[in-house]
């Protein structure tokens, strides 16, 4: 078929499953005859995408963690980029994953495949100097946020700010009074969300502290409530185990985050992709992170961004409060948090104007520029 376009992508964790099977959606719509290789979750494979090998294989975090997994990541690039320059498509799509992706991308443009990077990694934060191999390997950078393009145009790396898909997806108001019916929860109580965060790591550093903060905040707003939604059966499990000897009025949840943000008061929130989520629900946050000893020092070197959480570099201030490792105690986070249950309206008048500036049907944009770049626009 003279028209078949062929659509390599690589995705290495569940936002980027995400990501991905919505850009495939929208390149189907425009471009039926089209045709999907490469890595991805169970998202994109129901959208067409023939996978070499399971994504979680991909799925790795932290500096000093991937040390462990480094042998393998570099074996399964090495056979990928085998077999997809043996594909030959018209355009590979790297999703976020940018360790693992750049590499490939690097290697399939040198072969002649034109190449695009949806998300753009954290370079005007840290380890800058990879804008220089990202000009190198990439012939688009497909951007979520405004403040990244503007990084890429100062360093002549073709990019397009495309919005982001969850500021399209996630209503400018969400019902709280819906939410909680379906939640079970009462209408006339404060509610707080704890979202300690999705991965195993995460929830050891901070799930007994996001608790402990709990059980403070009982002290100084004795009437309030909390949610949790849980990633998985297994993280359910882990935090049932911290909740032994803990005496919270808490309702643990299976998924279902984003009815939990749409039912809170406020959230207390591990830093991270969660924290965009909160902001688009308009809820008031405190967010927290904890990461190992030796990766938190070797950040401390290496980070250039005065902020951590995607609402304060979006908002270009500190909006919402941010406490990192030792700084964040089940003290502080009740301290912070009590008042954003009565108040929190300057952040949420912020989060508006930010949501706003975000909703631009990304993966249409997304989708239009790849087709142009694969010469089918």
């Amino acid at each position: 078929m003279a028209d078949l376009l062929r659509v390599a992508l690589v995705a290495g964790e569940a936002s980027g499953d995400i990501l991905g099977a919505s850009l495939m959606q929208a390149l189907r719509a425009r471009h039926p005859q089209v045709e999907f290789i490469g890595i991805g979750g169970p998202l994109m494979e129901a959208q067409g995408l023939t996978s070499y090998f399971p994504m979680e294989r991909l799925a790795v975090m932290g500096l000093v963690e991937v040390l462990g997994r480094l042998p393998e990541l570099l074996s399964r690039r090495r056979r990928l980029v085998k077999a997809l320059i043996e594909a030959k498509p018209d355009v590979f799509i790297g999703i976020d994953a940018p360790d693992f992706n750049l590499g490939l991308e690097l290697k399939l443009r040198r072969a002649g495949i034109k190449t695009v990077h949806y998300v753009s990694p954290s370079v005007w934060a840290w380890r800058q100097k990879r804008v220089l191999q990202i000009r190198e390997a990439c012939d688009l950078m497909l951007c979520l946020f405004p403040f990244e393009a503007q990084f890429y145009d100062e360093y002549q790396v073709p990019v397009r700010f495309v919005g982001h898909p969850l500021a399209d997806a996630i209503p400018v108001q969400a019902d709280r009074a819906a939410a909680r019916e379906a939640l079970g929860l009462p209408q006339d109580c404060h509610v707080v969300a704890l979202m300690p965060g999705s991965r195993g790591g995460e929830v050891s550093r901070l799930g007994s502290l996001f608790l402990d903060a709990a059980v403070r905040l009982r002290t100084l707003r004795p009437g309030v409530r909390f949610v949790l939604p849980c990633a998985s059966p297994e993280r359910r499990q882990q935090l049932e185990e911290m909740l032994v000897g803990r005496d919270l009025p808490l309702t643990l949840l299976n998924g279902r985050s984003h009815e939990a943000l749409a039912a809170c008061d406020a959230v207390l929130i591990a830093s991270g992709t969660a924290t965009l989520e909160a902001l688009l629900y308009k809820r008031p946050m405190v967010v927290a992170y904890k990461v190992a000893s030796l990766t938190y020092l070797i950040l401390k070197r290496l980070v250039k961004s005065p902020y951590i959480s995607l609402p304060n570099l979006l908002a270009e201030r500190l909006l919402v409060p941010e406490l990192i490792q030792d700084a964040a105690t089940a003290e502080s986070l009740a301290q912070l948090l009590a008042p954003l249950l009565e108040g929190g309206e300057v952040q949420t008048l912020g989060f508006d104007v930010i949501h706003r500036a975000l909703r631009r049907d990304a993966s249409v944009q997304a989708a239009e520029a790849v087709l142009t770049l694969a010469g089918r626009g």
